[in-house]
Protein backbone atom coordinates (compact mmCIF):
# COMPACT_ATOMS: atom_id res chain seq x y z
CA UNK A 1 0.00 0.00 0.00
CA UNK A 2 1.52 3.68 -0.85
CA UNK A 3 1.58 6.39 1.02
CA UNK A 4 -0.26 9.55 -0.34
CA UNK A 5 2.74 11.15 -0.28
CA UNK A 6 3.73 9.37 -3.38
CA UNK A 7 0.65 10.22 -4.99
CA UNK A 8 0.36 13.82 -6.91
CA UNK A 9 -2.01 16.26 -5.49
CA UNK A 10 -2.55 14.36 -2.55
CA UNK A 11 -4.94 15.49 0.45
CA UNK A 12 -1.57 14.87 3.25
CA UNK A 13 1.81 16.23 3.33
CA UNK A 14 4.68 14.11 4.19
CA UNK A 15 4.47 14.70 7.84
CA UNK A 16 1.00 13.46 7.95
CA UNK A 17 -1.09 16.61 8.89
CA UNK A 18 -3.76 17.66 7.05
CA UNK A 19 -3.43 21.08 4.49
CA UNK A 20 -6.34 23.39 5.06
CA UNK A 21 -7.65 24.81 1.87
CA UNK A 22 -6.01 27.46 0.06
CA UNK A 23 -9.53 29.74 0.88
CA UNK A 24 -9.54 28.59 4.78
CA UNK A 25 -6.48 30.27 5.07
CA UNK A 26 -6.78 33.24 3.81
CA UNK A 27 -9.88 33.64 5.97
CA UNK A 28 -8.01 32.57 8.65
CA UNK A 29 -4.69 35.69 8.03
CA UNK A 30 -8.22 38.06 7.37
CA UNK A 31 -9.39 37.30 10.65
CA UNK A 32 -5.66 37.02 12.30
CA UNK A 33 -4.92 40.86 10.39
CA UNK A 34 -8.18 42.27 11.61
CA UNK A 35 -7.72 40.83 15.06
CA UNK A 36 -4.53 43.15 14.95
CA UNK A 37 -6.12 46.10 13.36
CA UNK A 38 -8.76 46.48 16.15
CA UNK A 39 -5.89 45.84 18.99
CA UNK A 40 -4.00 48.51 17.21
CA UNK A 41 -7.04 50.82 16.82
CA UNK A 42 -8.04 50.16 20.45
CA UNK A 43 -4.29 50.95 22.18
CA UNK A 44 -4.56 53.77 19.73
CA UNK A 45 -7.86 54.70 21.61
CA UNK A 46 -6.74 54.43 24.73
CA UNK A 47 -3.46 56.43 24.53
CA UNK A 48 -5.30 59.36 23.19
CA UNK A 49 -7.81 59.12 25.52
CA UNK A 50 -5.23 59.35 28.13
CA UNK A 51 -3.27 62.48 26.89
CA UNK A 52 -6.55 64.03 26.19
CA UNK A 53 -7.12 63.48 30.14
CA UNK A 54 -4.19 64.30 31.11
CA UNK A 55 -3.83 67.25 28.70
CA UNK A 56 -7.16 68.95 30.23
CA UNK A 57 -6.32 68.27 33.58
CA UNK A 58 -3.71 71.34 33.58
CA UNK A 59 -4.88 74.86 34.04
CA UNK A 60 -3.42 77.65 32.45
CA UNK A 61 -2.79 81.13 34.29
CA UNK A 62 -3.79 83.46 31.90
CA UNK A 63 -3.71 86.32 34.14
CA UNK A 64 -0.82 86.02 35.41
CA UNK A 65 0.52 85.95 31.53
CA UNK A 66 -2.02 89.10 30.62
CA UNK A 67 -0.43 91.33 33.66
CA UNK A 68 2.82 90.16 32.76
CA UNK A 69 2.57 91.13 29.29
CA UNK A 70 1.19 94.58 30.46
CA UNK A 71 5.09 94.99 31.87
CA UNK A 72 7.18 93.94 29.42
CA UNK A 73 9.47 96.62 29.09
CA UNK A 74 10.68 96.69 32.32
CA UNK A 75 11.24 92.50 32.29
CA UNK A 76 14.77 91.50 32.12
CA UNK A 77 15.82 89.91 28.33
CA UNK A 78 14.76 86.76 27.89
CA UNK A 79 18.24 84.81 28.65
CA UNK A 80 20.15 83.62 25.50
CA UNK A 81 21.34 79.98 23.97
CA UNK A 82 18.41 78.08 25.45
CA UNK A 83 19.00 77.90 29.28
CA UNK A 84 15.53 78.49 31.04
CA UNK A 85 14.20 79.57 34.31
CA UNK A 86 11.34 78.39 36.13
CA UNK A 87 9.81 79.73 39.57
CA UNK A 88 8.01 76.74 41.49
CA UNK A 89 5.67 78.31 44.02
CA UNK A 90 4.08 76.44 46.69
CA UNK A 91 0.80 77.88 47.96
CA UNK A 92 -0.56 78.15 51.06
CA UNK A 93 -4.16 78.38 49.81
CA UNK A 94 -7.09 76.80 52.45
CA UNK A 95 -9.50 76.98 49.97
CA UNK A 96 -11.47 73.66 48.55
CA UNK A 97 -11.79 70.40 50.24
CA UNK A 98 -8.15 69.56 50.75
CA UNK A 99 -6.89 72.51 52.04
CA UNK A 100 -9.43 73.51 53.97
CA UNK A 101 -8.28 71.26 56.98
CA UNK A 102 -4.75 73.48 57.63
CA UNK A 103 -6.57 76.58 58.28
CA UNK A 104 -9.79 78.79 57.59
CA UNK A 105 -9.88 80.03 53.82
CA UNK A 106 -9.73 83.82 54.30
CA UNK A 107 -9.90 84.03 50.79
CA UNK A 108 -5.88 84.92 50.68
CA UNK A 109 -3.17 82.98 49.90
CA UNK A 110 0.45 83.51 50.22
CA UNK A 111 3.69 81.76 48.87
CA UNK A 112 4.81 78.80 51.38
CA UNK A 113 7.41 78.04 49.16
CA UNK A 114 9.06 80.00 46.15
CA UNK A 115 12.16 77.85 44.41
CA UNK A 116 13.97 79.67 41.20
CA UNK A 117 14.86 76.56 38.74
CA UNK A 118 17.34 77.79 36.40
CA UNK A 119 18.22 74.62 33.59
CA UNK A 120 21.32 75.49 31.44
CA UNK A 121 21.25 75.82 27.22
CA UNK A 122 23.27 72.07 27.96
CA UNK A 123 20.92 70.45 30.25
CA UNK A 124 23.80 68.69 31.99
CA UNK A 125 22.84 70.42 35.32
CA UNK A 126 19.89 72.02 37.14
CA UNK A 127 19.88 74.68 39.79
CA UNK A 128 17.33 75.28 42.14
CA UNK A 129 17.64 78.30 44.46
CA UNK A 130 15.29 78.53 47.59
CA UNK A 131 14.11 82.14 48.37
CA UNK A 132 13.02 82.92 51.36
CA UNK A 133 9.21 83.62 52.30
CA UNK A 134 10.66 86.22 55.03
CA UNK A 135 13.12 87.75 52.92
CA UNK A 136 12.68 91.92 52.85
CA UNK A 137 13.04 93.01 49.41
CA UNK A 138 11.06 95.79 46.99
CA UNK A 139 7.52 94.47 46.05
CA UNK A 140 6.58 96.58 42.67
CA UNK A 141 2.71 97.92 42.57
CA UNK A 142 0.65 94.84 41.71
CA UNK A 143 -2.90 93.87 40.15
CA UNK A 144 -5.20 92.61 42.91
CA UNK A 145 -7.74 90.25 42.74
CA UNK A 146 -10.47 92.84 43.07
CA UNK A 147 -9.06 95.16 40.35
CA UNK A 148 -7.23 97.41 42.39
CA UNK A 149 -3.31 97.79 42.42
CA UNK A 150 -1.03 98.42 45.36
CA UNK A 151 1.57 101.13 45.92
CA UNK A 152 5.21 99.70 45.43
CA UNK A 153 6.91 98.97 49.21
CA UNK A 154 9.43 97.37 50.78
CA UNK A 155 7.87 94.10 52.56
CA UNK A 156 8.27 90.46 53.24
CA UNK A 157 8.55 88.23 50.22
CA UNK A 158 5.39 85.90 50.68
CA UNK A 159 3.17 89.04 50.62
CA UNK A 160 3.98 89.52 46.57
CA UNK A 161 1.32 86.43 46.27
CA UNK A 162 -1.26 87.48 48.22
CA UNK A 163 -1.57 90.87 46.65
CA UNK A 164 -1.20 89.69 43.11
CA UNK A 165 -0.54 86.42 42.59
CA UNK A 166 1.77 84.35 40.77
CA UNK A 167 2.34 87.48 38.01
CA UNK A 168 3.28 89.80 41.29
CA UNK A 169 5.62 86.97 42.46
CA UNK A 170 7.26 86.97 39.20
CA UNK A 171 7.96 90.64 38.71
CA UNK A 172 9.45 90.76 42.38
CA UNK A 173 11.71 88.27 41.50
CA UNK A 174 12.82 89.52 38.54
CA UNK A 175 13.47 92.77 40.16
CA UNK A 176 15.15 90.93 43.25
CA UNK A 177 17.70 88.85 40.99
CA UNK A 178 17.64 90.67 37.62
CA UNK A 179 17.00 87.29 36.06
CA UNK A 180 14.08 86.85 33.62
CA UNK A 181 10.89 84.23 34.46
CA UNK A 182 10.44 81.92 31.60
CA UNK A 183 7.81 79.84 33.19
CA UNK A 184 6.21 79.26 36.23
CA UNK A 185 4.04 76.36 38.27
CA UNK A 186 1.99 77.06 41.32
CA UNK A 187 0.90 73.53 43.67
CA UNK A 188 -0.72 74.12 46.57
CA UNK A 189 -0.61 71.34 49.82
CA UNK A 190 -3.22 68.87 48.18
CA UNK A 191 -1.49 68.48 45.29
CA UNK A 192 1.95 68.17 47.01
CA UNK A 193 0.34 65.36 48.44
CA UNK A 194 -1.04 63.39 45.67
CA UNK A 195 2.35 63.58 43.67
CA UNK A 196 4.41 62.14 46.76
CA UNK A 197 1.71 59.40 46.90
CA UNK A 198 1.91 58.80 43.02
CA UNK A 199 5.61 57.84 43.45
CA UNK A 200 4.59 55.28 46.08
CA UNK A 201 6.05 58.34 48.83
CA UNK A 202 9.90 59.63 49.44
CA UNK A 203 12.93 58.24 51.73
CA UNK A 204 14.10 60.25 54.38
CA UNK A 205 16.28 59.72 57.58
CA UNK A 206 16.17 61.69 60.68
CA UNK A 207 18.93 61.68 63.12
CA UNK A 208 16.04 62.62 65.85
CA UNK A 209 12.42 62.18 66.51
CA UNK A 210 9.99 64.90 65.42
CA UNK A 211 6.73 66.31 67.12
CA UNK A 212 5.01 69.10 65.72
CA UNK A 213 1.28 69.58 66.30
CA UNK A 214 1.32 72.20 64.36
CA UNK A 215 2.64 70.75 61.21
CA UNK A 216 0.48 67.66 62.21
CA UNK A 217 3.82 65.46 62.36
CA UNK A 218 4.93 63.11 64.47
CA UNK A 219 7.81 60.67 63.04
CA UNK A 220 10.47 58.24 65.34
CA UNK A 221 14.22 58.57 64.49
CA UNK A 222 15.76 56.73 61.66
CA UNK A 223 15.23 55.90 57.96
CA UNK A 224 11.29 55.45 57.13
CA UNK A 225 9.44 56.29 54.06
CA UNK A 226 6.86 59.59 54.15
CA UNK A 227 3.30 59.89 51.87
CA UNK A 228 1.56 62.29 51.26
CA UNK A 229 0.21 63.88 54.59
CA UNK A 230 3.35 62.87 56.92
CA UNK A 231 5.71 64.98 53.31
CA UNK A 232 4.09 67.48 53.85
CA UNK A 233 4.10 67.66 57.28
CA UNK A 234 7.81 67.64 56.97
CA UNK A 235 8.29 70.02 54.48
CA UNK A 236 6.16 72.46 56.23
CA UNK A 237 7.27 72.09 59.92
CA UNK A 238 9.13 74.59 61.29
CA UNK A 239 8.71 76.18 64.77
CA UNK A 240 9.86 72.73 66.56
CA UNK A 241 12.49 71.72 64.98
CA UNK A 242 16.04 72.65 65.09
CA UNK A 243 16.49 77.04 66.00
CA UNK A 244 12.81 77.07 64.23
CA UNK A 245 14.17 79.06 61.60
CA UNK A 246 12.85 78.99 57.88
CA UNK A 247 16.61 78.68 56.94
CA UNK A 248 16.17 75.22 58.29
CA UNK A 249 12.77 74.68 57.07
CA UNK A 250 14.16 75.42 53.77
CA UNK A 251 16.97 72.85 54.33
CA UNK A 252 14.81 70.14 54.84
CA UNK A 253 12.42 70.88 51.96
CA UNK A 254 15.61 70.61 49.65
CA UNK A 255 16.30 67.27 51.34
CA UNK A 256 13.07 65.95 50.25
CA UNK A 257 13.23 67.11 47.21
CA UNK A 258 16.29 65.57 45.99
CA UNK A 259 15.14 62.63 47.53
CA UNK A 260 12.18 62.94 45.11
CA UNK A 261 14.58 63.52 42.43
CA UNK A 262 16.01 60.22 43.06
CA UNK A 263 12.81 58.60 43.50
CA UNK A 264 11.53 59.71 39.78
CA UNK A 265 14.29 59.12 38.27
CA UNK A 266 14.32 55.76 39.18
CA UNK A 267 12.86 52.81 36.98
CA UNK A 268 10.74 51.99 39.68
CA UNK A 269 8.47 54.69 38.49
CA UNK A 270 9.43 55.95 35.20
CA UNK A 271 9.87 52.64 33.88
CA UNK A 272 6.69 51.44 35.82
CA UNK A 273 2.86 52.07 34.05
CA UNK A 274 1.66 51.23 36.70
CA UNK A 275 3.22 53.93 39.04
CA UNK A 276 3.91 56.19 35.54
CA UNK A 277 0.45 57.28 34.67
CA UNK A 278 -0.87 58.17 38.41
CA UNK A 279 2.48 60.39 38.58
CA UNK A 280 1.64 62.02 35.69
CA UNK A 281 -2.14 62.32 36.57
CA UNK A 282 -1.44 63.70 39.82
CA UNK A 283 1.30 66.51 38.79
CA UNK A 284 -0.89 67.72 35.58
CA UNK A 285 -4.07 68.08 38.08
CA UNK A 286 -2.00 69.71 40.53
CA UNK A 287 -0.39 72.62 38.29
CA UNK A 288 -0.77 75.60 37.27
CA UNK A 289 1.31 76.79 34.74
CA UNK A 290 1.66 80.18 32.21
CA UNK A 291 0.23 79.15 28.87
CA UNK A 292 3.84 78.36 28.06
CA UNK A 293 3.61 75.04 29.88
CA UNK A 294 0.01 74.40 30.03
CA UNK A 295 -0.27 71.27 27.70
CA UNK A 296 1.37 67.81 28.09
CA UNK A 297 3.36 68.32 25.26
CA UNK A 298 4.94 71.56 26.57
CA UNK A 299 5.43 69.60 30.10
CA UNK A 300 6.92 66.48 28.24
CA UNK A 301 9.40 68.55 26.12
CA UNK A 302 10.76 70.15 29.38
CA UNK A 303 11.07 66.79 31.19
CA UNK A 304 12.73 65.26 28.37
CA UNK A 305 15.29 67.77 28.01
CA UNK A 306 16.17 67.28 32.34
CA UNK A 307 15.65 63.39 32.43
CA UNK A 308 19.02 62.57 31.99
CA UNK A 309 20.65 65.11 34.39
CA UNK A 310 23.04 63.12 36.67
CA UNK A 311 21.64 63.26 40.39
CA UNK A 312 24.87 64.76 41.42
CA UNK A 313 24.51 67.90 39.08
CA UNK A 314 20.68 68.40 40.49
CA UNK A 315 22.10 71.17 42.99
CA UNK A 316 19.87 72.77 45.82
CA UNK A 317 20.68 76.03 47.70
CA UNK A 318 19.46 78.74 49.51
CA UNK A 319 19.61 82.49 48.09
CA UNK A 320 22.46 83.98 51.04
CA UNK A 321 20.65 85.58 53.36
CA UNK A 322 21.00 87.12 57.10
CA UNK A 323 18.71 88.08 59.81
CA UNK A 324 17.15 91.45 58.41
CA UNK A 325 18.97 94.49 60.79
CA UNK A 326 15.58 96.14 61.58
CA UNK A 327 13.80 93.07 62.49
CA UNK A 328 15.76 89.38 63.05
CA UNK A 329 12.49 87.64 62.39
CA UNK A 330 12.75 88.54 58.71
CA UNK A 331 15.80 88.49 56.37
CA UNK A 332 17.82 89.74 54.11
CA UNK A 333 20.40 89.16 51.48
CA UNK A 334 24.69 88.91 52.34
CA UNK A 335 25.86 90.86 49.62
CA UNK A 336 28.17 90.44 47.34
CA UNK A 337 27.42 86.67 47.61
CA UNK A 338 23.73 86.94 46.60
CA UNK A 339 24.83 89.18 43.52
CA UNK A 340 27.36 86.78 42.65
CA UNK A 341 25.04 83.99 42.65
CA UNK A 342 22.39 85.49 40.54
CA UNK A 343 25.25 86.75 37.90
CA UNK A 344 26.19 82.88 37.60
CA UNK A 345 22.36 82.14 36.95
CA UNK A 346 21.77 84.99 34.88
CA UNK A 347 25.43 84.34 32.44
CA UNK A 348 24.70 80.78 32.47
CA UNK A 349 27.37 80.04 34.39
CA UNK A 350 28.23 77.18 36.91
CA UNK A 351 27.25 77.48 40.33
CA UNK A 352 28.95 74.89 42.58
CA UNK A 353 27.23 73.57 46.07
CA UNK A 354 29.39 72.40 49.16
CA UNK A 355 27.68 70.63 51.73
CA UNK A 356 27.05 72.31 54.97
CA UNK A 357 29.57 72.49 57.86
CA UNK A 358 30.34 73.83 61.45
CA UNK A 359 32.24 76.43 59.66
CA UNK A 360 29.19 77.69 57.12
CA UNK A 361 26.30 76.81 60.06
CA UNK A 362 28.36 79.76 61.98
CA UNK A 363 28.38 82.09 58.71
CA UNK A 364 25.59 80.52 56.82
CA UNK A 365 25.11 81.27 53.12
CA UNK A 366 28.30 83.44 51.94
CA UNK A 367 30.14 82.56 49.13
CA UNK A 368 33.76 81.57 48.60
CA UNK A 369 36.15 80.56 46.15
CA UNK A 370 35.97 77.03 45.44
CA UNK A 371 39.79 75.87 45.28
CA UNK A 372 41.20 74.82 42.05
CA UNK A 373 38.05 76.28 40.21
CA UNK A 374 38.49 80.20 38.53
CA UNK A 375 36.62 81.39 35.40
CA UNK A 376 39.34 81.86 32.65
CA UNK A 377 40.07 85.62 31.60
CA UNK A 378 40.02 86.41 28.23
CA UNK A 379 43.75 85.30 26.04
CA UNK A 380 46.16 88.04 26.14
CA UNK A 381 44.63 90.17 28.44
CA UNK A 382 46.66 89.97 31.53
CA UNK A 383 43.63 90.20 33.98
CA UNK A 384 43.41 87.94 37.07
CA UNK A 385 40.63 84.93 36.67
CA UNK A 386 37.67 85.91 38.97
CA UNK A 387 37.06 83.16 41.55
CA UNK A 388 33.85 80.72 40.70
CA UNK A 389 31.55 81.40 43.82
CA UNK A 390 30.94 78.08 45.97
CA UNK A 391 27.52 78.09 48.02
CA UNK A 392 26.34 76.29 50.84
CA UNK A 393 23.79 73.55 49.59
CA UNK A 394 23.51 70.03 48.67
CA UNK A 395 22.22 67.78 45.54
CA UNK A 396 19.82 64.97 44.59
CA UNK A 397 22.37 62.25 44.56
CA UNK A 398 23.74 63.30 48.64
CA UNK A 399 19.82 64.26 49.45
CA UNK A 400 19.48 60.13 50.54
CA UNK A 401 20.26 57.81 53.65
CA UNK A 402 23.40 56.40 53.92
Amino acid sequence: MRDSAGIPGGTEAAGGSPKPPRSRRRRLLRWIALGLALLVLCGAGVGWWIYRKLDANITEDTSAAAELERYERERPAHAAGGSQNILLIGSDSRSGKENARYGQDRGTERSDTAILLHLPADRRSATAVSIPRDLMTQIPSCLTENGSRTTERLAQFNWAYQWGGAACTIRTVEKLTGIRIDHHMVVDFGGFKRMVDAVGGVEICLKEPISDPEAKLKLPAGRQTLHGEQALGFVRARYSLGNGSDTERMARQQQFLGSLVRKVQSNGVLLNPGRLYPLLDAATSSVTTDPGLASLRDLYELVRGVRDIPTEQVKFLTVPRRPYAADPNRDELVQPAAAQLFEQLRMDRPVTVAPRTAETEQAPQTARAAEGEASAAPPGTGSVPTPVPTFTGTTADTADCR
